[in-house]
């Protein structure tokens, strides 16, 4: 190799080899840093975007899930207030039979028209009970939950705000505003109440079951979801120390050299001065 004095080349490429591993030792910094192996979108363009849609759809799946929980808690409020329906009912219907009883005098079935007209009152309470300022109980409505990341309706639950008022079909006959006494009703009249608030809990019953599985089905999906962002985004500690180690020593390596080829012009120093 000839010996010259304008250019270093064994230095140019030690500072080169240099730069590269100081380089690359700065993005293993980063990455462990950081916990993440792209901490730039030239790192892994495809990737990125990829992480960034997962990463989204993980947590809309996790904001479902509180949207499902609160429907849950509104159902359970809602058989809450229906319990307490039919355990007045039941007392309506004790006080019914007891009404019948041919040895009451009429101070006897004044009192037990007062108990009832108490209860009337409560029923008639527990009809516009809320949660959260919603409705529980309405006519002929129901709540839209969503248990899909999409918002797709072909998925959504519905929630019914059961007609607790109905005649037909709720407690209706039971509190009307004609029924001032327990004279004006009969056993099956109130039979059929107890039976329609029944029919009320069962449903509540299978909407919250629902809710329950369609709740489950998210937390899976976001779990899977979460550990897909996982895999592509975050960094293999094990892997990266090892590199980091790696660079560390060639840039301590390359600095020396460095040192050395820079050393070497003295060479042709001395060939020149003898």
């Amino acid at each position: 190799m000839s010996v010259v004095i304008n250019s270093n080349i064994t230095a140019s490429l030690a500072a080169n080899n240099l730069a590269y591993s100081n380089q690359m030792l700065q993005e293993s910094l980063t990455k462990l840093s950081s916990g993440s192996k792209i901490v730039s979108p030239a790192d892994d363009p495809g990737g990125l975007a990829v992480s960034m849609k997962l990463s989204a759809t993980a947590n809309r799946d996790g904001d479902l899930e509180n949207n499902v929980s609160d429907a849950t808690s509104l159902l359970q409020t809602q058989d809450g207030a229906l319990q307490v329906a039919g355990s007045i009912l039941d007392r309506v219907s004790q006080l019914e039979t007891l009404y019948q009883d041919p040895t009451k005098n009429s101070s006897d079935l004044a009192n037990y028209d007062d108990e009832f007209t108490q209860l009337q009152s409560e029923l008639t309470s527990l009809t516009s009970e809320s949660f959260n300022g919603v409705s529980l109980f309405s006519t002929g409505t129901s709540l839209t939950v969503y248990t899909t990341e999409d918002l797709s309706s072909t998925s959504a639950i519905s929630v019914s705000q059961q007609d607790l008022a109905s005649t037909s079909t709720g407690i209706g006959a039971i509190n009307a505003s004609s029924v001032t006494s327990l004279s004006d009703l009969t056993l099956s009249d109130i039979t059929s109440a107890i039976q329609n608030v029944a029919s009320m809990r069962a449903v509540n019953g299978a909407e919250q079951s629902r809710l329950s599985f369609a709740n489950t089905m998210l937390t899976t999906n976001q779990t899977n979801l979460q550990s897909a962002v996982s895999n592509i985004s975050d960094v293999n500690v094990a892997q990266e120390t090892t590199n980091l180690a790696k660079w560390n020593v060639l840039v301590q390596a390359g600095t020396a050299m460095l040192t050395q080829a820079n050393q070497s012009a003295q060479t042709t120093l001395k060939l020149i001065t003898g």
